[in-house]
């Protein structure tokens, strides 16, 4: 049986650290097209934010995944359909490859590993904080990013590869080398998706088109406009 992302194109990432934009609710991002809910962040997560997003989420009929940035925000609730954990393989610190989630595996009543699966994340943009945050060698070509995706998949079993622009449009080159490289894993791109044309010139690429801040700066109407492009890739 395969996995839910296998037939995903357009996930969308919500940010509880950040407010919905103006007069969106939860229901208009629930009705927006996306394939699936991401609720994490990197800066300003607490559990307190996680679950009122996981809850507010919930209330409507859509695949919810939490990818929390680490163990003392993770949200033990059966609204939650699964559990999406990075591991940056192109991180400096070694911390962000095995060492956090040491950590991971003694939270309260342990992880569920049924409802958990990680991301082999490729952070490409050195500007990010999550580059920062993880000291990743973003200087890449595409050569480099292929070969990390095909040591993702051959070597470290990983069902989801994440190349992460996160905050700028990447290179489509790179995001295709990943691509070329990966037989049966699903590819996951994200970073600087803004209107249909950016999502469709990555989802010609990627398996999956990842949508961040988009929903918190301009709203579910933009959203919509890179769910079609997506799906029209």
């Amino acid at each position: 049986m395969s996995e839910p992302w296998a037939d995903w194109e357009h996930v969308l990432k919500l940010d509880p650290d950040k407010e919905l934009y103006e007069d969106d609710t939860f229901a208009d991002v629930a009705a927006c097209g996306t394939d699936a809910l991401e609720i994490g962040g990197t800066l300003g997560m607490t559990e307190e934010k996680m679950v009122s997003y996981i809850e507010a989420a919930a209330e409507y009929d859509i695949p919810i995944y939490q990818e929390p940035s680490n163990p003392s925000v993770v949200v033990d609730t059966p609204a939650l359909d699964g559990y999406l954990v990075p591991v940056v393989f192109n991180a400096g610190d070694v911390f962000w490859v095995t060492g956090a989630h040491k950590e991971w595996v003694r939270i309260e009543n342990g992880m569920n590993w049924e409802k958990t699966t990680t991301e082999a994340y490729i952070v490409m943009n050195p500007e990010a904080s999550v580059a920062e945050y993880t000291d990743a060698d973003c200087d890449l070509a595409a050569d480099d990013v292929a070969a990390y995706a095909e040591v993702a998949e051959q070597m470290f079993g990983q069902d989801v590869v994440y190349v992460e622009y996160s905050g700028t449009l990447g290179d489509p080159e790179k995001v295709r080398a990943a691509q070329d490289a990966l037989e049966e894993s699903t590819l996951f791109y994200g970073g600087g998706i803004h209107d249909y044309e950016s999502a469709k010139t990555m989802g010609e690429h990627a398996d999956v088109v990842v949508v961040g801040d988009l929903v918190h700066d301009h709203g579910v109407d933009a959203v919509t406009e890179t769910v079609n492009g997506a799906k029209d890739a």
